[in-house]
C-alpha cells in the first residue's frame, strides 16, 4: 500500500471538499439523475381551493386516457388499508398532555384544507400523459370560507377545519413562573412591550422534493429513492401509513440538493409512490414542480408574539412575559407541537439572566400549507423576541445597547448554567464574543459612517443580536467502521449529508483518532439497509452526533488493535501506543501499521470492524454575536445591507473552511427572511399570492455584502470532540440584527416598530406613516 501519511488532514485543517469535484463536473447523483427500468411517471392532482367539501370525484375519463396506468383516490387508499399521517410529536413534550390534531390523509376524501392538498394521483407512461389525464379528473367542490391567519382561526365564529380540533386550537399552554413574573413586573422600574410577527417563509431548496417508489412482489419489500435529510425516521412513518413493518421498507437517498428543514419529515407523496408502485407493478417517479414546492412543501416560522420585559433601575432583567400564537397551517405535521413545547421554550433566557419567565403558547390550524421547520425552529422565534425587546429597552432606559446586554449576560464562570426552565447550557463566553464582534465591526467608526451616509441623503443604522441554539436533533446515533481487505475504511453512518461537506469532515475526524489518510476513508450514508438506525440531519446534529459515535468507535478500535499489535510485536499491551497510522512499542523503533493489524484481525477472527451506537444526554449550544449596518433611501424605502460582521462560537472546528461556508449560507437565509421573503395568502380566498419566483424573492449575490466572520470557539464540554453545531446561527441572528439596524436608522424619524420583511414598499409606508 502506498504511504498516505502526507494526505492526512486531521481536525482543524481545511482541505478542499472531496465531494465538490463530482458536483462541479456534473457527476452528482441527485434523484432526477437516477435511472430505473420500466419507470412510470406520477402527477399529483392538487386542490385549487383552500377550504372546500368534496362532493364527488369522477376519474373514469382520466383512466381511459392514453398511457394511463392508474388513477388513485382516497377510495382506493381506504380499500387498500392505507393510514393517514400522524405527527411525530403527539403530546406536549413537557407535560405529556395530548395535542388536538387531525391526521393528514394521503389523499383528501371529505374536505380539502389548503390550496395544493393532494386529491388524486395519476400514474402514466410519461409525465406529459399523466398531466393530460389529471386535467380530465372532475372534482365537484363545495367551497367553504377560508382562514389564513392565527387571528382569523381564533376569531368568534371562525370556520372549523376539523372536528378533532375544537376552536381550531391544537395547543393552549401556560408555563413558567407566572406568579414570579407578575410580581417582578409590578415592582419593575422599566417595562417595555412589543408586538412581533415572525412571518412565514417558503424554504425553496435548489433540488425540489421527489421520490421514486418500487415494490418487489417476490419479497414484499418496498424501496423508496428519495430526496430527504432524514431517511430512517421517515421510513418508520411511511411504513406505518402503508400498514407494514419498517423493515419491509428501504429508503435510499443519494445526493440531496439542499434540505433546510423542508426535507426533514415525511410527506404523503412518499407513501403514495410506494403504494402506486405496488398497484402498477412498476417503478413510479414523482418530482415536485416549483409550483408544488410553493404550495405544498412544509413552510416555516409564522408565529406572532406579544412580549414584555421588566427591568430594574440599573437595567437588570427581572422578568420576561410572552404570549405567542403559532399558525401550524392545515395540519400539525412533523414535530410542529414539539417545536413549541421544547425548542421554543428551551433557550428563553439562556444567554441572559432572567429570573422569572412566563409563557403562554398557542398553536392553531388554518387553511394554509402545513408548517414544518427551517434553520433554528423555535429557537429563532425565541431569540428574535428577546433581542428585539432588549433594543427597545435600551431606547427606553437610555442604556447603551451593548452595555445592557453585557450587564445581563451569564458570565463564563457561571457555566454550566441552568436557565429558568431547567435547561442546561455547558459553555460560552457571551460578553467576550459580543465585544469581539463589535470591535471587528468597528462600532467606534459607525458615527463617521452614519455622517457620510447622511451627506448622501441616506439613513444609516447599526444593529446587532446575540444568538444561541441547542443542536442535536434526534437523540440516538450510530456508526459502523469497517476495515476492508483493499486497505480502505468504510465509514457508515446514520447521519445524512445534504451538502454540508461530510465526505470531507467525517474522514478528518477518523484521521485525528487513527491517523488514516483521507483518501482511504469512504463515507457511506443514505441507505436504511446499510445501518440499522439513524437520526439523519436536522438541528445541525451530524458532526456532534455522528462525530461522537466515530470518536467512541475509534476508542474501541484502538483497544482491539492494541491487543492484536501487542501479540504481533510480543510486547505488553500497556507499552503499545497508536502514533499516526502505526502501533508502536514505547521507547523502541518496533511498530506495526494499523492496516496490517486489521489484516491480522481478519485472519484471527478478531476484526477491527466496530459498530457503535449511543444516546445523547445533552445538546450543544453554538452562540455568537452578529452586527450589521444598513443604508435606507428615505424616498424609496430601499434597504441596502452594507456591512455584516459576526463572531461565532462553534466550539472546536473540524474544518474551518466548511464551517465558514455553513455560516455564510445561514446568514444568506436569515437575510432573505429579513429583507425579501414572505409567503402571503389572500385572506378571503386562501389562495397563495406568492406562489412563484415572480412574486417571492430569494436573496441573490447583489443583495449580500462580503461577510466578515470570526470565531471564538469555546470547546463544548459534553462531547469528546468539543464541537457545536454550526449550520443555523446566521438564520437565527440575521433577522433580529437587521430589524434592529433598520429601526436604528429610522429612529430619528420616530419609527418604533415595523413588521418584516423590510421590502422597499413596506419601509416607505412606515416612513410615510410617521410624517
Amino acid at each position: 500500500m502506498t504511504d498516505h501519511a502526507a494526505t492526512v488532514d486531521p481536525i482543524g485543517q481545511s482541505p478542499r471538499r472531496r465531494e465538490d469535484r463530482r458536483f462541479v463536473t456534473g457527476q452528482g447523483a441527485y434523484l432526477d439523475d437516477l435511472r430505473f427500468d420500466r419507470l412510470a411517471q406520477a402527477v399529483v392532482l392538487r386542490s385549487p381551493h383552500a377550504h372546500a367539501r368534496i362532493r364527488s370525484i369522477d376519474v373514469e375519463a382520466a383512466r381511459r386516457a392514453p398511457g394511463v396506468l392508474a388513477v388513485l383516490t382516497a377510495t382506493e387508499a381506504s380499500a387498500d388499508g392505507l393510514k393517514p399521517f400522524r405527527p411525530y410529536a403527539e403530546t406536549n413534550t413537557q407535560t405529556g398532555e395530548p395535542f388536538a390534531f387531525a391526521p393528514q390523509p394521503l389523499l383528501a376524501y371529505d374536505k380539502v384544507r389548503f390550496v395544493g392538498e393532494p386529491v388524486a394521483l395519476v400514474v402514466a407512461e410519461t409525465r406529459t400523459q399523466a398531466l393530460d389525464a389529471a386535467e380530465l379528473i372532475d372534482v365537484d367542490y363545495e367551497a367553504l370560507p377560508a382562514i389564513t391567519t392565527a387571528a382569523a382561526a381564533r376569531a368568534a365564529g371562525a370556520p372549523q377545519l376539523s372536528a378533532e380540533i375544537p376552536a381550531n386550537t391544537c395547543l393552549d399552554w401556560q408555563t413558567g413562573d407566572i406568579a414570579g413574573a407578575n410580581a417582578a413586573f409590578a415592582r419593575a422600574v422599566h417595562v417595555v412591550s412589543l408586538a412581533l410577527d415572525n412571518h412565514r417563509v417558503v424554504t425553496n431548496p435548489m433540488e425540489p422534493r421527489g421520490a421514486v417508489g418500487s415494490f418487489d412482489d417476490a419479497t414484499g419489500r418496498y424501496t423508496l429513492h428519495v430526496s430527504s435529510q432524514n431517511i430512517h425516521i421517515n421510513r418508520t412513518f411511511v411504513a406505518r401509513s402503508l400498514g407494514v413493518d419498517a423493515k419491509s421498507v428501504r429508503f435510499v437517498a443519494h445526493d440531496v440538493g439542499g434540505g433546510f428543514g423542508a426535507k426533514n419529515f415525511a410527506y404523503v407523496e412518499h407513501a403514495l409512490m410506494l403504494w402506486a408502485a405496488r398497484r402498477t407493478g412498476r417503478a413510479v417517479k414523482w418530482i415536485a414542480s416549483r409550483n408544488d414546492v410553493f404550495l405544498s412543501d412544509h413552510a416555516a416560522r409564522d408565529m406572532q408574539a406579544d412580549a414584555s420585559l421588566a427591568l430594574d433601575a440599573e437595567g437588570r432583567f427581572l422578568a420576561l412575559r410572552i404570549a405567542s400564537v403559532a399558525n401550524l397551517g392545515a395540519y400539525m405535521i412533523g414535530v410542529g407541537g414539539g417545536v413549541l413545547t421544547n425548542q421554543y421554550i428551551h433557550l428563553q433566557g439562556s444567554v441572559y439572566r432572567i429570573p422569572s419567565i412566563a409563557l403562554h403558547v398557542m398553536a392553531v390550524v388554518t387553511n394554509t400549507a402545513p408548517i414544518g421547520v427551517t434553520r433554528g425552529p423555535g429557537f429563532a422565534e425565541a431569540i428574535n423576541v428577546v433581542e428585539r425587546l432588549i433594543d427597545e429597552a435600551a431606547r427606553r432606559t437610555g442604556i447603551d445597547r451593548a452595555e445592557l446586554r453585557r450587564r445581563n449576560m451569564v458570565p463564563p464562570q457561571a457555566m454550566p448554567m441552568t436557565n429558568a426552565f431547567g435547561f442546561q447550557v455547558d459553555s460560552g463566553h457571551f460578553a467576550e464574543s459580543l465585544d469581539a464582534a463589535l470591535s471587528r465591526a468597528d462600532r467606534a467608526g459607525f458615527i463617521e459612517r452614519r455622517a457620510q451616509s447622511e451627506a448622501r441623503g441616506r439613513l444609516r443604522g447599526l444593529g446587532f443580536a446575540y444568538h444561541i441554539k441547542g443542536t442535536g436533533g434526534p437523540p440516538d446515533e450510530n456508526v459502523d467502521v469497517r476495515f476492508e481487505a483493499d486497505g480502505t475504511v468504510s465509514l457508515i453512518t446514520g447521519t445524512q449529508h445534504i451538502g454540508q461537506g461530510h465526505e470531507t469532515t467525517f474522514p478528518q475526524m477518523l484521521a485525528t483518532r487513527l491517523g488514516v489518510a483521507n483518501e482511504r476513508v469512504r463515507l457511506i450514508q443514505g441507505d436504511t439497509d446499510l445501518i440499522p438506525a439513524g437520526g439523519g440531519h436536522g438541528s445541525s446534529r451530524a458532526t456532534y452526533m455522528g462525530g461522537t459515535a466515530i470518536w467512541r468507535a475509534c476508542d474501541e478500535i484502538i483497544a482491539k488493535g492494541t491487543a492484536l499489535a501487542a501479540e504481533a510485536l510480543e510486547a505488553a499491551e500497556a507499552d503499545i501506543r497508536l502514533e499516526g497510522e502505526r502501533f508502536v512499542v514505547s521507547g523502541t523503533d518496533r511498530a506495526i501499521g494499523l492496516f496490517e493489524v486489521a489484516a491480522l484481525g481478519r485472519e484471527k477472527g478478531k476484526p477491527l470492524d466496530t459498530f457503535h451506537a449511543w444516546t445523547r444526554e445533552h445538546m450543544t449550544f453554538p452562540n455568537g454575536a452578529h452586527v450589521v449596518e444598513v443604508e435606507i433611501d428615505r424616498d424609496t424605502g430601499c434597504v441596502d445591507l452594507v456591512r455584516y460582521t459576526a463572531v461565532d462560537d462553534y466550539g472546536v472546528l473540524v474544518n474551518p473552511m466548511v464551517a465558514t461556508g455553513q455560516a455564510h449560507g445561514a446568514m444568506a437565509q436569515g437575510i432573505g427572511q429579513a429583507l425579501l421573503e414572505q409567503a402571503v395568502y389572500d385572506p378571503a380566498s386562501g389562495q397563495m399570492v406568492t406562489g412563484s419566483f415572480m412574486d417571492y424573492a430569494l436573496p441573490r449575490a447583489d443583495d449580500l455584502p462580503s461577510f466578515d466572520l470570526g470565531f471564538n470557539g469555546i470547546p463544548c464540554t459534553t462531547n469528546p470532540l468539543g464541537v457545536k453545531g454550526c449550520g443555523e446561527a446566521g438564520a437565527i441572528a440575521a433577522f433580529p440584527a437587521i430589524a434592529n439596524a433598520i429601526l436604528d436608522a429610522l429612529a430619528p424619524l420616530g419609527v418604533r416598530n415595523f413588521e418584516g420583511p423590510a421590502t422597499p414598499a413596506r419601509i416607505w409606508q412606515t416612513i410615510e406613516a410617521v410624517k
